[in-house]
């Protein structure tokens, strides 16, 4: 054996033979983590501007790097840079091509730092430009929600429970609650933001380093909120994305929720409302088919981000501090999860609005299925009836209706106070869908009124900006 090295890696000074091919291949991650491209450049241009900055590399050692960086990134851009599977990783690639271009410069840019840090300030500054465009997007499937409820704020439809005609609500109500879901899921990934914009950058391998690095200037570059405090957890734990990607899938599973509404209304069998032609898509062998596809494949998608969830905490569970390979395995379920959770977002927030809603349809199924018996208990209630009374009677009084093959509101007044006496002519007001939703009107509830009350709530509550103050943009690049 040798004391020279064989290998051409980077990191080869104390190996003595070169890598197997196939552990090559099968060891190395550029395939996938190139699209970091962006995020790692940017973090390069930040740590030169910090060594400079603290004496470690000359101010024209750094305008080379920086001069460097630029070039890689205009190529990257330009699909002309050649991604080697030799050099591993995108980190390796960019360093390597820096090198090439501007010499033994191009070679101190790593001190100071190990890619166990690179990579998870990479991954924090992709991570915190997606969670912005996730709730650039949410935002506007609230707003396309809230259009709707206000079209629609006196469309009365079924409300259900079980999927079992309920009670009356307007379809604005309806709408308007799934603004609330969207509102929660978009306050997590804000919240989320938070644990993202922390800088590992200096931590270095795991346990800091010798030279004189400044890390909070660097932070201020990247507009990081604050470096890391400890090195060790910096480089070894992938909570901000399991924590993300909770939160993209509970945003799925919201979806999906919605997506399995709008396919049974849209179906012959409920006809509530109508998609557009453009999200949805026919049959190879039944011409009169529509099918919702859209809402389908959103429905479908949920269970591959809830599954890189599970996959992600599965990841993390046994690992020891502090950086293990394991974690290479945490990109391409997290890629995967952005892409999925903006298409769907995309998809949703292009499709709410042009819903075209059947009102007829909606009012004869809220009219069907006893939905106002609730508010026959109420009026007797008012009338000074105990619930469990009131209860009773209504019960009664639906056993008459199914027995006759009639809804509450056909029966007649006689057949009604046969139930009970305190029932009189102004019990008629309330047992239509319309009286029904026009009595429930408080803050919250459905009453046509309340709900343009709430659309209004909702448009100022959009117009305030995300508590991180908007967009922050790909810090590190200007000077």
């Amino acid at each position: 054996m040798t004391d020279k090295p064989t290998t051409d890696k980077p990191w080869g000074g104390r190996f003595t033979e070169s890598t197997d091919a196939f552990v090559e291949a099968f060891t190395a991650s550029v395939n996938f983590d190139q699209r970091l491209y962006p995020y790692d450049i940017a973090g390069s241009r930040a740590h030169a501007r910090m060594l400079a900055h603290v004496k470690v590399i000359t101010p024209a050692e750094c305008d080379a790097i920086l001069g460097g960086l630029e070039q890689i990134e205009q190529a990257a851009a330009r699909g002309e840079f050649d991604w080697s599977i030799a050099l591993e990783d995108v980190h390796m690639n960019i360093e390597s091509r820096l090198t090439a271009l501007i010499g033994e410069a191009g070679k101190k840019l790593h001190t100071g730092r190990s890619r166990n840090d690179q990579v998870a300030t990479d991954l924090r500054l992709y991570l915190r430009e997606q969670i912005d465009n996730a709730c650039a997007e949410l935002r506007r499937l609230q707003q396309g929600l809230v259009a709707l409820a206000e079209r629609e704020a006196a469309t009365i439809m079924p409300g259900f429970t079980h999927l079992q005609v309920a009670m009356p609500v307007t379809f604005g109500h309806h709408m308007l609650a799934w603004f609330e879901n969207l509102q929660r899921d978009r306050e997590r990934l804000i919240d989320c933001r938070k644990r993202v914009n922390v800088m590992p950058l200096g931590a270095a391998a795991l346990a800091g380093t010798t030279f004189p690095v400044d890390r909070h200037y660097t932070a201020e570059l990247l507009a990081f909120d604050r470096p890391a405090e400890n090195s060790l957890d910096a480089v070894s734990d992938r909570d901000f994305v399991i924590e993300f990607c909770s939160c993209a899938a509970l945003i799925q599973v919201h979806l999906s929720r919605f997506s399995e509404e709008l396919i049974l209304w849209a179906s012959a069998q409920f006809g509530f409302i109508d998609l557009p032609d453009r999200f949805c898509t026919g049959s190879s062998i039944m011409p009169q088919k529509k099918n919702p596809d859209v809402p389908e494949l959103v429905r479908g998608k949920t269970g591959r981000v809830v599954g890189h969830l599970m996959g992600l905490l599965t990841l993390m569970k046994g690992q020891p501090l502090a950086y293990n390979k394991d974690n290479q395995e945490d990109k391409e379920p997290l890629f995967d999860t952005v892409d999925t959770l903006l298409g769907c977002l995309r998809a949703f927030a292009d499709m709410v609005p042009a819903v075209e809603v059947r009102s007829d349809k909606l009012l004869s199924a809220a009219a069907s299925g006893y939905s106002t018996a609730t508010d026959l208990a109420d009026y007797l209630v008012r009338q000074g009836v105990a619930f469990r009374d009131a209860h009773e009677i209504v019960g009664s009084a639906v056993r008459l209706a199914i027995d006759t093959q009639r809804e509450l509101a056909e029966l007649t007044l006689a057949e009604l106070q046969s139930l009970s006496p305190h029932i009189a002519e102004d019990v008629f007001d309330l047992l239509t869908p319309e009286g029904s939703v026009r009595a429930r009107d408080h803050f919250g509830a459905t009453a046509p009124a309340q709900v343009r009350a709430a659309c209004a709530r909702a448009r100022k509550r959009l117009e305030v900006a995300d508590t991180h103050g908007g967009e922050a943009p790909l810090a590190g690049s200007g000077d």
